[in-house]
């Protein structure tokens, strides 16, 4: 069976995009924003047409499972508790349960880098700590660009920080909580591509 998704199964999760803006639509804006520099990622590491596809649908329902937090956590502007945080947490799971039960022809790939896509690559990671390349590829690479935006836009919890900014802090992380090979990779797409903040 071909991997395409029919007319029928794209009206899943654009279903699931419009319950998220109405939720949260900072986290809707928010994963527009990935999911282009998404597959422009992709394209660079040279994944698959059936691996693009996937990422290109999971980079915009990562954080689906958002609609399954309190809005008194997930709007919450100071730190959060540690039992909020692990409320949190679950936004992973809970998107990859949601995916799971649309039809999307791909939607066990799709849910599985949603469930994957805050395992770092040491293993620091949740909700598994999958370490290196345990991590399914377009997880590594959503990892990176969910990260970059999330620093680089502001909410009211932090300010935004600069592109250079978070370039080196992110630089840091490379070889502990993001894949260094793709770390490289984004440092090359992130400076030719009009998703880069100033």
């Amino acid at each position: 069976m071909s991997s395409a998704n029919t007319p029928d199964q794209e009206k899943a999760y654009p279903s699931l995009i419009t319950a998220l803006y109405a939720r949260d639509a900072y986290t809707k804006c928010h994963c527009d924003r990935v999911c282009k520099l998404a597959q422009e990622m992709g394209q660079a590491a040279n994944l698959s047409a059936t691996s693009l596809e996937a990422l290109r649908i999971a980079s915009q329902l990562h954080d689906v499972g958002k609609i399954g937090v309190r809005d008194d956590v997930l709007l919450k502007p100071g730190r959060l508790t540690s039992d909020e945080w692990e409320e949190m947490k679950s936004h992973s799971v809970i998107g990859e349960r949601i995916i799971k039960d649309t039809f999307l022809s791909n939607g066990v790939e799709v849910a599985s880098i949603v469930r994957h896509h805050h395992e770092s690559f040491d293993g620091s990671g949740y909700p598994d700590g999958l370490v290196g390349a345990q991590i399914p590829q377009n997880c590594r690479i959503l990892l990176i660009i969910d990260t970059y935006d999330a620093m680089t836009t502001g909410r009211p919890y932090h300010k935004a920080i600069s592109h250079h900014e978070t370039m080196s802090i992110l630089k840091q992380e490379a070889g502990t909580k993001l894949d260094p090979e793709m770390f490289s990779l984004f440092s090359r797409v992130i400076e030719r591509t009009s998703t880069r903040t100033s």
